[in-house]
């Protein structure tokens, strides 16, 4: 359910109360002359209690300060004279102590009396008066007999108090008496029976009056009741005890409570209605009583005039009356005169505007004193309510008062008129700063005084002029309303204050405030009992406001529970209850305005059990079972659960029974004899299963013969002469009766005899004996009890007894189809002859020895296969070729195997041989590898000779042509020659029979390097320099490893080396380096056919936090000019090499080395350290998922060592005459650093490119 939303602006409420300051009384600083004006006094009618002190206050203030004195009954009262009386300092209120005196003589009527030099102010007359509560006066009350039926009024008649007592009748245990339409009290305080029954009979009716002020109860003597019944009166029409007659009169004044009664008396006891004739009942205003028989309306009005007709109604007939209300009404302010601030010279107006019923009478006075008695004054003129004073001068202030009154009451007000020459001032603070809610109103305060008084104008941001229109108001106190505030109205405002005695202004600020919304309102929840229940409240608000957040459940505070969790945006409800159902509201509240959401949370439960189970509509084989629902817990029953006990046979275990819809409360049950029947019942709904209700009364069926038999009946023979039948026992319930036995009967099926029986009791099976083997019988079982026999049972077939068959199968033929498959035939046993149920053939067949090995040699391996059913075939998968084969077979039961069938015996075909048991490769050199190898582990035939083939390889492709030998059978080893040096070769070898080759046997082995390698250290000096791009690394490398890495870390750090490839390059740049950190450098080398690891010592290189900016070289003419003769010089040797190659083919190492003094010193490409087509790339590794040499000449995949570790680099190869065939060979795998290179000899252009 969404969240019902509410939203309240805080200013919203205090417009109206601002916008009422244009009428109320003009306020004059304090600092400046002024009449007295009167601040707080007591009620006109005041009621003390003699026990406490009487204070009848008089406060004023005025410029100078008033001074205060009363009169008494219209005359002076001496304050000072009466040492009981007290005045309090700077003030006239009175404090009369009336202890130990007779407070009567303070009783009277007060007025005080505040003047200054300036003018006199009168306060209300206060009446005077001492709350009294008198005892009842001594009365003998007589029993008072009623027949049964008649009407009874008990008099209170309470004495008259000061203020009236409260009226309650009790009885002498102080226990209320209960009040009803029958029996009620009337406003006088009388005791009204409308009839009386014998139950009305008591001997204490008491009436209490309870006297607010004192406190004190008064106790009427007890009234005795005795109700006769000697002649009752019967039921009769209604007919009013109170008012009396068919009209009576009420007069109610204006503002006040009108209350109208009608009490009726009648039998069957009357029902009160009322209607005001020619117009409605007040709504809103109006309430009843006593059982309707009163009728309050508040805040009367002259419109509440009228007659008002109460019905009293009951089976018999109708009774009314018309009560006539007139209103009149007390003097009431339509107008008050207000104070007057007037400059000299000006005109001003009082006026006093009442209303009345009859029309008050109006005096003025002035200064206290009749205006009729006053001194003279020409610039006053009086009519009837108005008081002119025109071109007042400076001397005349004062104060007026108007007395209006009629029969009902009075009003007395002051105002006084002050004749002031003052120019404005701003009374509202300075830089106040207001804030509002968007679009509501804003109002800006300006309150000033002057006198004359000033004209307010408006100014915002000091430059725009605001004027009366659509979107503001300049109120006549000053005040600026924006109707509808927007955040463009944001800023400052001034105002400014102006008469003719001069000019002031004042500056007050704006901030117009987003409004504070809940974007995500709680949402409706339903959640079971026990669970949790979690609301959300997201609020979205001005960022300088900063909101609270509150929760209600049903618009009170939380409960007091720690179940109750309330979060930063919701609220959450732990192990919820039933009494947490309900309305929650979050209210969000900033200092400006607020936001409100409310969702519903409904809490399901398990339904309660049902009660009130009854039995009915009882026969011998059905009930109705009835009953009543319990409460539901907010989730509709889906349906309830009937379950039974069967307390004869089954005591304690409840049964399902049957189910019905939730919407049924009542079941027709099916039943069965001679059970003892208790019924209960669930309820379900969607929260779960309710429990159990209690159990209903027993309800018995009589015996009867059974209605069913045994179920599951068969016969099945567990010896080979005799046949067990069995069946499933029927249950308590189902027997219908005592004496429950089962009637087992039996015969051999098609054989012309009579059927065998036998009756049984607690059992569940019988045998019968000496019978055929595996002969079928008819069977069934009936049961009977002491009420009769069950139904005809159903017939049903079994089995004797199962024996081993006797005979095996004949003319067993084998029929070999290929090397591992043949097929068997046999003739199938006859059916006489397996002594039951034929489950199928056994075969068994055992491999003698290979057809090569000699007898004795072989392993003899044994099989079997079972083929189901009436077979006569059969295939036998999985043989060894060229094998002997022996085969046996059996005829099965379920008893077991009969007796073996002759053994066959038969061949297999040939196959093609197994791989070779090995291969290894021996004694490698520069160009040459011995291979040595053994036969097939099986031959699978008659072995013919071996087929070799190899080619050399790398990790991902094939690098030379595939060559193949072929060996004849007795050869095992073969030295093959003229192989190029350092290079991996694959081989692959494979047996042959007269059927083909077999699996091959597969190795890799390398042939050896031509040259050493070096004696000293793979590495020389290291150097490193810093740059804006990193750390420059430089070293001398003497080895031939092709993985080399440059590693670094943080110093002191416990990270593992980070590793960079920098293969066929003596110079790195590590890059990303953290500024003002120092890091560890080391060069490492690695060969996957040298497991030693070459590293240079770790260098410390240190990052500065702040690189120092260095000449780039690479920008300098000079350094541009060299290199450009260098590329030249480069380009010239490139052409010759080229010309020269073209012409002698292979480069001899031997110019080579004459070329460079240092033959371990190369000329290097930049990107990846070779010369010309020279490659280390990754094309010269061995291939992938190829297997490891059995000399270990070439790197283990075991290694930790690995090239995964070090990267793609592999080993470098030599041709047979020593030169590098990477280098120097016509032929080249595509290097996916290069590009689209030819993969022919080198071009010039291309050999520069590699430079640039």
């Amino acid at each position: 359910m969404d969240g019902k939303r509410t939203w309240v602006a805080t200013f919203s409420a205090v417009l109206l109360i601002l916008l009422s300051h244009e009428t109320s009384a003009l306020e004059v600083p304090l600092d400046l002359p002024q009449p007295p004006t009167i601040t707080l006094q007591s009620p006109k009618d005041y009621i003390f209690d003699p026990r406490e002190n009487i204070v009848i206050h008089c406060e004023a203030k005025g410029k100078p300060h008033p001074g205060f004195s009363w009169t008494r009954n219209g005359t002076h009262f001496d304050v000072e004279s009466d040492s009981k009386v007290l005045m309090k300092p700077g003030s006239g209120t009175l404090v009369i102590d009336i202890s130990g005196g007779k407070a009567e003589a303070y009783e009277g009527t007060y007025q005080c009396i505040v003047h200054n030099e300036h003018g006199t102010a009168l306060s209300n007359k206060v009446v005077i008066r001492q709350s009294r509560s008198p005892l009842w006066t001594k009365e003998r009350n007589e029993v008072i007999q009623v027949q049964t039926g008649d009407f009874l009024v008990l008099h209170c008649r309470p004495p008259a108090g000061l203020p009236p007592p409260d009226i309650v009748w009790m009885d002498s245990n102080f226990q209320r008496l209960p009040l009803d339409s029958r029996v009620s009290q009337a406003l006088n305080g009388d005791l009204y029976f409308s009839n009386v029954l014998p139950e009305d009979s008591r001997p204490d009716y008491i009436c209490y009056a309870r006297f607010p002020h004192t406190q004190t109860i008064q106790q009427k003597q007890p009234i005795s009741v005795t109700v006769l019944n000697n002649s009752p009166r019967g039921e009769h029409r209604p007919s009013f005890m109170t008012p009396l007659g068919a009209t009576s009169t009420k007069m109610a004044l204006r503002g006040e409570t009108l209350v109208l009664e009608c009490i009726a008396e009648g039998l069957p006891t009357p029902n009160i209605t009322w209607q005001k004739d020619g117009g409605e009942l007040p709504t809103g205003r109006k309430k009843f009583h006593n059982f309707q028989k009163m009728l309050q309306i508040h805040d009367v009005t002259e419109a509440d005039a009228g007659d008002y007709r109460c019905k009293a109604t009951n089976s018999l007939g109708v009774a009314q009356h018309v009560i006539k209300v007139t209103v009149k009404a007390a003097p009431f302010w339509i107008g008050a005169p207000r104070n007057l601030i007037l400059a000299p010279n000006e005109t001003g107006i009082l006026t006093c505007r009442v209303g009345g019923e009859p029309k008050p009478k109006i005096n003025w006075f002035v200064n206290g004193v009749s205006i009729d008695n006053a001194p003279k004054d020409r610039s006053r003129k009086v009519d009837d309510d108005t008081v002119i004073l025109s071109h007042v001068q400076s001397g005349s202030s004062a104060v007026y008062q108007c007395n209006a009154s009629n029969e009902f009451g009075y009003l007395l007000a002051n105002a006084f008129v002050s004749v002031l020459a003052e120019p404005p001032r701003v009374l509202t603070p300075p830089n106040r700063v207001y804030q509002v809610i968007t679009n509501n109103p804003a109002l800006l305060h300006c309150a000033s005084f002057g006198s004359p008084i000033p004209t307010i104008t408006w100014f915002k941001d000091m430059q725009i002029s605001i004027k009366n229109g659509d979107h503001y108001v300049i109120h006549e106190n000053g005040t600026l309303e924006i109707h509808v505030a927007q955040p463009l109205n944001s800023g400052k405002y001034t105002c400014i204050a102006t008469n003719n005695l001069g000019i002031r202004e004042n500056h007050v600020y704006l901030e117009v405030k987003e409004p504070t919304r809940i974007l995500t309102p709680p949402e409706y929840k339903v959640v079971q009992r026990g669970m949790s229940a979690s609301f959300e409240c997201k609020v979205k608000h001005d960022p300088s406001l900063v909101p609270t957040m509150s929760w209600l459940k049903d618009n009170e505070e939380l409960p007091d529970d720690e179940r109750f969790v309330v979060g930063e945006d919701r609220l959450t409800i732990k192990d919820v209850t039933d009494e947490d159902q309900g309305t929650y509201t979050c209210n969000t509240n900033t200092t400006l305005d607020q936001d409100s959401a409310s969702a519903m949370l409904t809490v399901v439960g398990k339904p309660d059990p049902p009660t009130g189970l009854e039995l009915t509509d009882q026969m011998e084989r059905s009930v109705q079972l009835s009953w009543t629902p319990g409460d539901e817990h907010n989730s509709p029953t889906q349906k309830f659960l009937i379950q039974y006990e069967d307390l004869l046979h089954q005591p304690g275990v409840w049964l399902n029974l049957t189910e019905v819809e939730g919407s049924i409360t009542k079941a027709q049950l099916n039943l069965s004899p001679y059970i003892y029947y208790s019924f209960r019942v669930f309820a379900v709904n969607q929260v779960g299963y309710s429990e159990p209700s209690q159990p209903s009364s027993q309800y018995r069926t009589n015996p009867a013969a059974p209605d069913e038999n045994p179920t599951n009946v068969q016969g099945i023979g567990k010896t080979a002469e005799n046949l067990v039948i069995s069946w499933t026992p029927l249950t308590g319930f189902q027997s219908n009766g005592p004496g429950l036995v089962y009637k087992v009967q039996w015969r051999q099926k098609d054989v012309d005899e009579d059927w065998s029986s036998e009756s049984v009791a607690n059992v569940s099976h019988f045998v019968v004996s000496g019978i055929p083997t595996y002969v079928p019988y008819e069977i069934k079982v009936q049961a009977l009890n002491d009420y009769g026999n069950g139904p005809e049972p159903e017939v049903m077939i079994g089995y004797s007894g199962e024996d081993l068959p006797l005979s095996g199968p004949d003319n067993v033929q084998v029929i070999v189809h290929n090397s591992t498959l043949a097929e068997v035939h046999w003739e199938p046993v006859p059916p006489s002859s397996v002594r039951g149920k034929l489950l199928g053939y056994k075969v068994y067949y055992q491999r003698e020895r290979g057809l090569h090995e000699a007898e004795g040699e072989a392993m003899k391996e044994e099989h079997t296969l079972t083929f189901s059913g009436n077979r006569s075939d059969g295939r036998l998968p999985g043989l060894r070729p060229y094998s002997l084969y022996n085969l046996s077979i059996r005829a099965l039961n379920s008893k077991g195997e009969g007796p073996t069938s002759q053994t066959k015996t038969f061949e297999t075909l040939e196959g093609v041989p197994g791989p070779p048991s090995f291969l290894n490769v021996i004694n490698p050199t520069l160009d040459s590898l011995t291979l040595k190898w053994g036969p097939p582990k099986e031959n699978n035939g008659r072995l013919i000779g071996y087929t070799l083939t190899y080619q050399p390889v790398n990790t991902t492709s094939v690098l030379g042509p595939l060559q193949t030998k072929n060996f004849l059978a007795n050869e095992t080893t073969i030295i093959l020659e003229n192989l190029n040096s350092s290079m991996l070769y694959e081989f692959h070898l494979t047996a042959k029979t007269i059927k083909g080759s077999g699996p091959a046997r597969v190795e890799e082995a390398v042939t050896v390097m031509d040259t050493m390698p070096p004696l000293g250290p793979a590495f020389g000096t290291v150097n490193t320099s810093i740059s804006e791009e990193g750390a420059a690394i430089s070293w001398d490398y003497f080895g031939r490893h092709k993985n080399v890495y440059v590693e670094y870390m943080v110093e002191n750090s416990k990270d593992d080396w980070k590793k960079e490839l920098v293969n066929g390059s003596h110079w790195h740049m590590i890059k990303g380096l953290k500024p003002g950190t120092s890091y560890k450098v080391r060069v490492v080398a690695r060969d996957p056919a040298d497991p030693t690891v070459h590293s240079t010592d770790e260098v410390l290189v240190a990052v500065p936090a702040v690189l120092s900016r260095q000449v780039d070289i690479a920008t300098q003419g000079w350094f541009i000019g060299l290199m450009c003769v260098i590329a030249l010089l480069i380009l010239v040797l490139l052409i010759v090499c080229f010309i020269k190659r073209n012409k002698g083919g292979k480069y001899p190492v031997k110019e080579k080395e004459d070329a460079h003094q240092d033959p371990e010193i190369q000329p290097m490409k930049e990107d990846d350290g070779t010369f010309g087509e020279y490659s280390d790339t990754e094309d010269h590794k061995p291939l992938k998922g190829s297997r490891t040499p059995s000399n270990g000449t070439v790197r283990r995949d075991e290694s930790d060592d690995s090239l995964v570790d070090y990267g793609e680099g592999g080993d470098g190869q030599f041709n047979e005459d020593g030169s590098f065939i990477g280098q120097y060979s016509g032929k080249k795998e595509k290097d996916t650093h290069e590009g689209n290179e030819s993969s022919e000899a080198p071009s010039p252009v291309n050999a520069m490119n590699s430079f640039v």
